[in-house]
């Protein structure tokens, strides 16, 4: 952080706070300004991995299936929010420590280690979130498209689509940030781990309802296989919770 002046108690005042802010978002607008457009030159390779599926109904149905631009500017429409979204996944370790970058006066320098272990953890696991949702996006515009009757068409409105793509990968990837919040509430001091545990069976219950509403096909094996990875998670993030209470308890019994 650049150079402040502080009150009497350490506290930056609102105006710094604001230029503080200002830096930051203007920081982080740059990170996806930059992956923007790397997303505009990858364009044309992107979008013929998102029209395949509709390409393989399409073929496997032998109807008309496809993505209908309905308006003057829709084609470039499109290629904008494809590119800011792309934009907005691949910068996001850069804008997520702009975060932390804000935050991190603020904090000590235990504080500082944790919040640093929380960002490491939280980018691979929205990736993977977001990998495991573009990996059953064919399977979810395949079962979508069952519902065609025979001989009908489905040309799809773009920003539909997209639309649909993007709540797909977020979702996901959201879902998968789950550990690191239960973790982070732990470390706050908010949430014991013993309450994560009396609460497993909830967790559990949530985890199939969130994979059979968000996984394309009915099939048991595709469910448990988006399932299984968040409840494995919702107990390693229990896990460290545990041996987190267990170094405080000791400390506690050592002042005592």
């Amino acid at each position: 952080m650049s150079r402040t002046t502080r009150d009497a108690e350490g506290r930056m005042p609102l105006r710094e706070h604001l230029l503080e802010i200002r830096k930051r978002v203007f920081l982080a607008a740059i990170g996806v300004l930059l992956g923007a457009i790397l997303g505009w030159i990858l364009y044309d390779p992107l979008f013929r991995v998102l029209v395949d599926p509709l390409q393989d109904v399409a073929e496997h149905r032998d109807a008309l299936i496809g993505l209908n631009f309905d308006g003057v500017a829709t084609a470039i429409d499109m290629r904008v929010k494809v590119s800011l979204f792309l934009g907005v996944l691949v910068s996001s370790p850069w804008w997520l420590y702009q975060l932390f970058a804000f935050i991190n006066p603020g904090l000590t320098g235990k504080e500082r280690r944790y919040a640093y272990g929380f960002l490491a953890a939280a980018v691979p696991l929205f990736l993977a979130g977001a990998g495991l949702a573009w990996y059953l996006l064919p399977r979810a515009v395949a079962l979508l498209n069952e519902f065609v009757p025979e001989g009908g068409s489905n040309l799809i409105g773009a920003q539909v689509y997209l639309s649909f793509v993007m709540r797909l990968i977020l979702a996901f990837g959201l879902a998968f940030l789950v550990p690191v919040v239960m973790v982070a509430l732990n470390f706050m001091g908010t949430v014991r781990a013993a309450q994560w545990l009396a609460g497993w069976r909830w967790a559990v219950l949530v985890s199939f309802l969130f994979a059979a509403m968000m996984t394309p096909t009915p099939d048991l094996l595709t469910m448990f296989s988006v399932a299984l990875p968040i409840c494995g998670l919702y107990f390693v993030a229990y896990g460290v919770c545990v041996l987190h209470d267990r170094r405080v308890d000791r400390k506690r019994v050592a002042v005592t």
